[in-house]
């Protein structure tokens, strides 16, 4: 039986992921960061409790992982924990925005460094090499404004993957990105980090209220969670694969944005949110 690691499985994306990898008949260790988030997973879901971003944890969480496997290849490893921190980048702490960073961005490098050996690094292993999917985002293509912090992690694990693919490759070991549109998962739920009033008030307000709009639009889940196994599973996987929401209007969206020219975005962006030039006295 084939056997994948899963992070951050706790909800949305990494739960549905690793949920469809069990119904498709494969062993799934999944990540969560606290012992009361593995309460819930049973069967042959085997939980690793650890934080992405703690080194140790993570190669202790690995170790147990090559018992299990007996000398055998682990067939993939997904990348998909992550916060997202939204507001104003002036208004950020430097703490926030660095912990952004090291959650989505060096996260996804502590823990592929930990499982390369058994991916297919290790010489000494049997069997087929196995893959790395990183999963990113829209914005990680397209940085909306309040979402500077988490669009620049997703944007750095662009080329996280770039690189990653091409120096993996002598290994045998393909690494895919998944960049999935708005997603209706808990991790946006989460309340903004506290800031001062200012001058982007109005434009948070309207922006608050457009995300609430279209969360009824958005991916479910299971809709990402279908591409990351076929990444994981079909012959030749796509070095990245986009995941947009069905609805003309939002693929429209996305596609316009995507085809402008950047400063007819920023227009776009500035009109939708009342971010316009302040008429100062």
């Amino acid at each position: 039986m084939k056997t994948f690691v899963v992070t951050g499985v706790s909800t949305g994306i990494g739960r549905k992921t690793a949920e469809d990898l069990l119904a498709a008949g494969f062993y799934v260790f999944g990540s969560v960061r606290k012992e009361s988030d593995a309460a819930g997973l049973t069967g042959a879901f085997s939980p690793l409790v650890f934080d992405v971003t703690d080194a140790r944890a993570v190669r202790l969480a690995a170790d147990r992982v090559r018992a299990h496997l007996g000398g055998e290849r682990l067939a993939g490893l997904v990348n998909n924990a992550g916060i997202a921190l939204q507001a104003p980048l002036l208004q950020m702490s430097n703490e926030d925005f660095s912990r952004q960073l090291e959650i989505n961005l060096l996260g996804p490098l502590i823990v592929t460094k930990a499982f390369a050996p058994l991916l297919g690094v290790e010489a000494a292993l049997h069997g087929a090499p196995g893959r790395v999917v990183n999963v990113g985002s829209t914005v990680g293509k397209i940085a909306p404004p309040f979402m500077g912090a988490y669009a620049a992690s997703k944007h750095g694990l662009e080329a996280f993957t770039d690189s990653l693919r091409r120096e993996l490759g002598i290994y045998g070991i393909q690494v895919s990105l998944i960049g999935p549109g708005p997603v209706d998962t808990p991790i946006f739920d989460k309340p903004r980090p506290s800031i001062a009033a200012s001058d982007f008030d109005a434009a948070l307000a309207k922006y608050d209220a457009i995300s609430n709009q279209e969360r009824s639009h958005a991916l479910k889940p299971e809709q990402v969670s279908r591409v990351i196994l076929k990444a994981l599973t079909v012959s030749r996987p796509k070095t990245r694969y986009a995941v947009v929401p069905g609805n003309f209007q939002s693929f429209m969206l996305w596609k316009v944005f995507h085809l402008l020219p950047k400063r007819w975005v920023d227009f776009l962006f500035a009109r939708m949110l009342g971010l316009g030039r302040l008429q100062r006295s």
